[in-house]
């Protein structure tokens, strides 16, 4: 599968050029936003760990170990990328144990900054936003448009897809996903499972943006569509007032897309219809999502792109700085400027 399969169609217009995103570790920075107050005491040791070139789950298995406990006793709120320079909280379930030694878990790819005490446990999903340093390289492109193209996403947003990288090389979680799918039944896995019905998840709803997207409705509110709040998991039905209603327009409040799980979507009037028609296009892998026990929740169709900022430190490079919700991507925010291109292969010249 390519990218538009994957995705659907761009909002903001063709790419305007081609970079290079991640030439090195340090070109994608990302720091977890965590608003919780930690205590300083209880039997939860709560670290802030900085890793390169390390996924979270390897880097949990390393605390662990260094810690003498079960990889089970180490909690994280989410998975950050491997090939990035990131900064993230976990949590040690240390119950009548004084605080481990982990300088036995630390290398130039992890480093515990910081640790603390606290009577819970880190919970996923318990980060609020994700703050992201980018920096694309080998940059062809107007700065002109570039400039024009970042004004307009920090005022309307982007769509809230899920990034390419959800889906594994050439989309290969997807066809595992339909696979399984094919055959209703589950690995028994838990962390390939996990990971494909995720994707499955994602793949349908990455769908139903895509048509919302091409005809226009991603970004209004329509009677009959299910409304949330960003930062919020609960939604409401849109009447005609609700669709007029100001914080839409502030990118506050969004129209949802479906995430599948058991029951038919509780969207009505157009949103309903599209929905079913992608369903209607993937029964065995809606039936699956359902069979595995998976609930129906909803997810905005838009991406409001908090604290933007760029500039250029060399003619061919842009570094952004910007903060998303957890759970978002922000490779589909650099989507709507720029082609994304393997390193080494950008010989056409620069334009400024």
């Amino acid at each position: 599968m390519n990218d538009l399969q994957l995705l659907g169609p761009r909002a903001s217009g063709e790419a305007l050029g081609t970079a290079v995103l991640k030439a090195v570790a340090d070109d994608f920075q990302v720091d977890e936003v965590l608003d919780i107050p930690l205590s300083g005491q209880g039997e939860h040791l709560w670290l802030w760990v900085e890793k390169r070139d390390l996924n979270t789950e390897e880097a949990a298995r390393r605390l662990a170990r260094a810690a003498g406990v079960p990889v089970r006793a180490i909690s994280y709120a989410g998975l950050k990328d491997r090939q990035a320079l990131t900064r993230q909280w976990f949590s040690l379930h240390l119950p009548g144990k004084a605080d481990p030694d982990l300088s036995r878990a630390e290398d130039d790819s992890l480093r515990v900054l910081k640790q603390v005490r606290h009577q819970r446990k880190l919970q996923r999903g318990a980060h609020s936003a994700n703050g992201f340093t980018l920096r694309l390289t080998a940059l062809h492109a107007e700065h002109a448009a570039i400039d024009a193209r970042l004004e307009q996403l920090k005022q309307h947003g982007v769509p809230n897809y899920f990034g390419a990288q959800r889906f594994g090389h050439a989309g290969g979680n997807v066809h595992d996903a339909q696979d399984w799918a094919a055959r209703q039944a589950l690995p028994e896995q838990r962390n390939l499972r996990s990971r494909l019905l995720s994707a499955g998840r994602s793949y349908l709803f990455n769908q139903v943006l895509a048509a919302r997207v091409a005809d226009g409705s991603w970004q209004r509110a329509q009677v009959g569509d299910l409304l949330a709040f960003t930062d919020k998991r609960s939604f409401f039905m849109a009447d005609e007032a609700a669709c007029s209603d100001p914080r839409l327009a502030i990118l506050d409040l969004h129209p949802t897309g479906a995430l599948w799980g058991a029951g038919a979507p509780p969207s009505q009037g157009a949103a309903l219809a599209l929905e079913s028609a992608v369903a209607a296009r993937h029964p065995a892998l809606c039936d699956w999502l359902a069979r595995a026990g998976m609930d129906h929740e909803r997810r905005i169709l838009r991406l409001p792109i908090g604290r933007l900022t760029w500039h250029y430190p060399e003619p061919d490079i842009l570094q952004l700085e910007f903060v998303l919700p957890a759970g978002c991507f922000a490779t589909v925010v650099v989507r709507e400027l720029v082609d994304l291109v393997p390193a080494g292969q950008t010989d056409s010249p620069c334009v400024f």
